[in-house]
């Protein structure tokens, strides 16, 4: 068995069923001791964000605010695994996936709402608003020093593959099929836009977020309620088979055997967690940024981005769904593609690829501040910028090579890092569960 054979078997015993186990377990004792916050405060979240914390509210200088915060994380959890995963997901597991990763993103809701409410806490007592989150708050636990640089380096790691290379790759291959750029020009101007966005600070980047979230937030949900008003008499239908198969997979269709319960589960499992990034610490890094005095506030703010995100994977496998491409043996970005191609002609492959190349923009500059913050705990101060110039590669050989093996990689420091940081947070839940539910229950009486 080669080098590349092993690392895809780690990944898949790493990433597979017993990970999604230990998280199903983590979020439902995380909904329990939390008395269901993602329910009883759902509207409290969807009201903080139309009106957001002023600058004037928080606490010490953080390197941005609450929304601006909520804008960033949104953005990495939006990227081009959204567009490619969800429909992975649905050629592997069947419409009823889509159910099930419905069910686990309102579960995990409450893993995110934790992690972003002891990191918020935590970065108003800390010296440097710009190192948060995981960082500061595992250094609570036991061997908690070596801990958080242990975290440090893998979400270092997991954000220059995860917010560079990848995306990089992503875009690479979208504009070589719409427009037919040549690879190695992709790889130099990403990597010109990655040294301009890091060595401009997190201000530049907080723009960058605010300019490119709505973008793709509005063109994604745009061309996908044009899909859907077109196929507006099949979508009862297509609700009915995606419920029905996230039951009984064989007696939803003829077409559906072969697909089991089990992996119906398993990839809606699996596609909530990717998609969202609940409980993988990158969204806790964000919001320890702020500074905010008012955790519950961050952490209602942080949970509408998994819910968010939740939104946006269903459409699109409602999409899929009632277009009947679930079926087509098609999977990735080209069941997304056919999917638009069914509405727009020809012009699904564009606007897919337009996506692709914002999505990927989007998650390349949030991930630039993620992995500034882990740098500054890695090296000495007086490096700072040696992770932009690093940053800057690692995504322009991603724009021009394979990625099929980074891919496993990034798989398995995700679920390293999954471990490592659920394990922290269910210990603060149960110290805190009284500060969290209090502090929650007063901000949406006020």
């Amino acid at each position: 068995m080669n080098i590349i054979e092993n690392i895809g078997w780690i990944a898949a015993i790493l990433a597979g069923w017993p990970l999604m186990i230990y998280v199903s377990i983590v979020c439902v004792l995380c909904t329990l001791l939390l008395r269901g916050i993602q329910f009883r405060h759902l509207s409290t979240g969807i009201r903080l964000i139309f009106s957001p914390t002023k600058k004037s509210d928080v606490g010490c200088a953080g390197d941005m605010t609450p929304i601006q915060a909520f804008v960033n994380t949104l953005s990495t959890n939006l990227g081009n695994g959204t567009i490619a995963g969800m429909a992975t997901a649905i050629y592997a597991g069947g419409p009823g996936a889509a159910i099930w990763f419905i069910i686990c993103s309102f579960l995990l809701m409450s893993v995110r709402y934790a992690e972003v409410f002891v990191s918020a806490l935590y970065g108003n007592k800390a010296v440097s608003a710009s190192i948060g989150g995981p960082m500061l708050y595992l250094k609570s636990m036991p061997f908690g020093g070596s801990l958080a640089y242990i975290y440090a380096i893998l979400c270092f790691f997991y954000g220059i593959i995860g917010g560079g290379a990848i995306q990089a790759n992503s875009i690479s291959l979208s504009l070589q099929t719409a427009c037919n750029v040549p690879s190695i020009l992709t790889a130099i101007l990403m990597g010109t836009f990655v040294l301009y966005v890091g060595f401009g600070g997190a201000h530049r980047i907080v723009k960058l977020s605010n300019y490119l979230v709505p973008v793709k937030v509005g063109l994604f949900f745009g061309s996908a309620f044009i899909i859907l008003a077109y196929y507006i008499t099949g979508i009862p239908a297509a609700l009915h088979l995606m419920f029905l198969s996230a039951i009984d997979p064989a007696a939803a269709n003829a077409a559906l055997m072969g697909i089991t319960l089990q992996q119906a589960i398993q990839y809606g499992l699996m596609r909530s967690v990717f998609a969202s990034e609940s409980g993988l610490g990158t969204a806790a890094i964000l919001f320890g940024s702020t500074g905010t005095v008012r955790p519950a506030e961050s952490a209602l703010m942080g949970m509408m981005s998994t819910f968010v995100s939740a939104i946006v994977c269903f459409i699109l496998a409602l999409c899929i769904t009632v277009t009947g491409m679930w079926s087509s043996g098609l999977t990735s970005t080209a069941l997304t593609v056919a999917t638009f191609n069914t509405t727009f002609g020809s012009l699904g492959g564009v606007i897919v690829s337009i996506l692709s190349i914002i999505f990927g923009l989007g998650v390349t500059v949030a991930y630039a501040y993620i992995v500034r913050a882990c740098w500054l705990v890695i090296v000495p101060s007086k490096y700072e910028y040696g992770n932009v110039l690093l940053y800057a590669l690692v995504s322009a050989v991603g724009a021009i090579g394979q990625v099929a093996v980074v891919w496993q990689l990034a798989d398995i420091v995700q679920a390293l890092m999954l471990f490592v940081n659920l394990a922290a947070l269910l210990m603060f839940v149960c110290t805190l569960r009284t500060q969290m539910i209090d502090e929650t229950d007063q901000l949406s009486q006020a």
